[in-house]
């Protein structure tokens, strides 16, 4: 079931976009000692909801910026917002080939709609534009349509505990076709919505930070440990 967006407030008690004067900030739990250190790639996009989100759930969230920022953590997240325009700003901060050969080199992603677009190994699109290809999916940008197109659906995600997973599409990409080694977690329609590889990996068409429900990230977070440790 699917209905237009209209999102609810989140867990902290703001919506992403409101103005942060007037609403109380929620305390946050204590990071363990261990807690992996999960960065945030902070160019363009919803950052400080994956921030926040990440720290809900027990990890060390870090904003990446720099080249010097991909040292020492143990998993990334590239949030939604505009790939091409995040893709740019990677090129310009220097970030485009260190982060592709981290990625090569096993470090563990979650990408969020825009993020999702960028992790893929090619898009159907007439369009060239360069993407990391961590990812062996293909993906259709804009493939629910334009924003006025945005919605919210109840999605059952394969081996997910506590329910259905709200989800928010905005100009939302969806996967085409995925590769043997990629596990189709949820879907939309027939399409592949949320995807997953190499117990490392995490491709979201959607915005899990929106709606206050961690357990993607939590998801992540177990998977980034677990690769850690590994």
């Amino acid at each position: 079931m699917t209905q237009r967006l209209g999102l609810p407030r989140s867990a902290s008690g703001w919506v992403p976009g409101e103005r942060m004067i007037g609403h109380a900030r929620q305390p946050l739990p204590d990071i363990p000692s261990d807690a992996p250190t999960i960065g945030v790639l902070a160019l363009q996009g919803d950052v400080l909801e994956h921030l926040r989100a990440l720290q809900r759930v027990g990890a060390r969230p870090v904003r990446v910026r720099k080249v010097e920022h991909l040292d020492g953590l143990d998993g990334i997240v590239i949030p939604g917002g505009e790939s091409t325009t995040i893709g740019k700003l990677l090129r310009r901060f220097e970030l485009w080939e260190p982060l592709r050969a981290a990625l090569a080199d096993g470090l563990p992603a979650f990408g969020t709609c825009a993020g999702m677009i960028l992790l893929s190994r090619e898009l159907d699109q007439a369009v060239e534009q360069q993407v990391l290809g961590a990812m062996d999916i293909v993906t259709r940008r804009n493939a629910f349509g334009r924003q006025i197109d945005s919605f919210e659906a109840d999605l059952d995600v394969e081996g997910l505990d506590g329910g259905p997973v709200h989800a928010a599409f905005i100009r939302a990409p969806y996967v085409v076709t995925v590769g043997e080694g990629v596990e189709v977690l949820a879907s939309v329609d027939g399409h592949p919505v949320l995807v997953s590889q190499a117990g490392r990996l995490l491709g979201a068409s959607f915005h899990p930070e929106m709606t206050g429900d961690d357990r993607l990230h939590a998801r992540f977070v177990e998977m980034a440990r677990t690769a850690r440790g590994a």
